[in-house]
């Protein structure tokens, strides 16, 4: 008998995580109609898509309250294609302002929600607990140690490890990828800027300033293929040959001597391809202030998070600037410094290890479906 799950991933890594967890669960029920938000790897899983995540990415709190409008549309259009298309279940991946609204809605009228991955409540707006006690049926977690906070708080919730885990191993290593980008035998120098426009456009010059003092390296923009005249136009102003490698962020990281990385998932991904990398992170003045005073954690990056000590570098705000660039690569290119990175990231393997964690997220999933 066919089931219905209508799904929302509003971010590039719920897109990622979302297509793997929709091609475990088909292999289960091979008969589930799914529909909702996603980009291109939802897509090539067979999801009707609805809303493209790239219509809905808004990043800090004055970013949130200039869109309002536009994401108050997105929540009346979401809910009228919820109710035509009558789910059995919704299920939603990250992406909590939005996810925890539409969980509160959908509990209201007795659709059965299932969060993957949580909202980093143990960070900032503890109370959003409340809601996902009450109105969330499952909660995948994917943080080792946000098993026994959600107990402690009641939650339902289900840790079968790191979902990047599995699609690191899993993949397929592409051997002619450097020659085919026409990679020379140089370093290279891989850049990470971000997945949303915004912070493209903050992240990325700073990044190509520092680079650009560094002759002995070849320099490398992981980058998407929506934003390339974003990429295109700041290389050209600030006179630096790159290459531009568009949605291949892992085959760069395969190849990579060293990587400036824009805080989020893919501090965690570089670290899991053993990368040394320092971890950066620029926003708007007045949101980063808002939320200075409202988070709680001590680090940005996943990797300093998981591990609870600081294995990589991290420069926020003000110290986000060509100079402290430098010097933290001038730290990096020194061999004992590189060598206890790495070393920090074989640990970090070892706590987010687990077999098969879509196929388990999926079984449990469709228990009750």
């Amino acid at each position: 008998m066919s089931k219905k799950i209508y799904i929302i991933a509003g971010e590039a890594s719920g897109d990622l995580y979302g297509s793997q967890l929709v091609s475990a669960a088909n292999k289960i029920n091979p008969n589930i109609i799914w529909q909702g938000w996603g980009g291109e790897k939802l897509k090539s899983e067979k999801v009707n898509i609805d809303v493209r995540y790239e219509d809905a990415n808004f990043m800090g709190f004055i970013e949130v309250a200039k869109n309002i409008l536009k994401i108050l549309s997105l929540f009346r259009l979401t809910k009228k294609n919820i109710l035509a298309f009558k789910p059995d279940a919704i299920l939603l991946i990250d992406y909590p302002g939005f996810n925890l609204r539409m969980a509160k809605w959908a509990k209201n009228r007795n659709i059965p929600v299932y969060f993957f991955i949580a909202p980093q409540v143990w960070a900032w707006k503890e109370s959003r607990i409340e809601t996902i006690r009450n109105c969330i049926t499952k909660l995948f977690i994917i943080l080792p140690f946000e098993k026994k906070y959600f107990e402690d708080h009641h939650v339902n919730a289900f840790y079968f490890g790191h979902p990047l885990m599995n699609i690191i191993q899993n993949r397929i290593q592409d051997t002619n990828f450097k020659s085919s980008q026409n990679f020379t035998n140089k370093p290279i120098l891989a850049l990470l800027p971000g997945s949303r426009l915004q912070e493209i456009e903050i992240m990325l010059p700073v990044f190509l300033e520092a680079a650009k003092q560094k002759s002995k390296y070849q320099i490398a923009i992981a980058g998407l293929i929506q934003h390339k005249h974003v990429y295109k136009k700041w290389c050209h102003k600030l006179s630096v040959d790159c290459h531009i490698i568009f949605n291949n962020t892992y085959s760069l990281l395969e190849i990579a001597d060293l990587a400036l990385v824009t805080s989020g998932t893919a501090t965690l991904e570089t670290g899991l391809f053993g990368v040394p990398q320092i971890v950066c992170y620029k926003g708007n003045a007045l949101s980063y202030q808002i939320a200075k005073r409202l988070i709680k954690v001590k680090y940005i990056s996943l990797v300093n998070l998981i591990m609870d000590k600081q294995i990589v570098p991290e420069l926020i705000q003000d110290d986000m600037n060509s100079t402290r660039i430098l010097e933290e690569i001038l730290k990096l290119e020194q061999a004992n410094n590189k060598s206890e990175m790495q070393t920090n990231y074989k640990f970090l393997h070892q706590k987010l290890y687990f077999p098969d964690t879509f196929e388990r997220i999926a079984q449990e999933l469709l228990k009750d479906i």
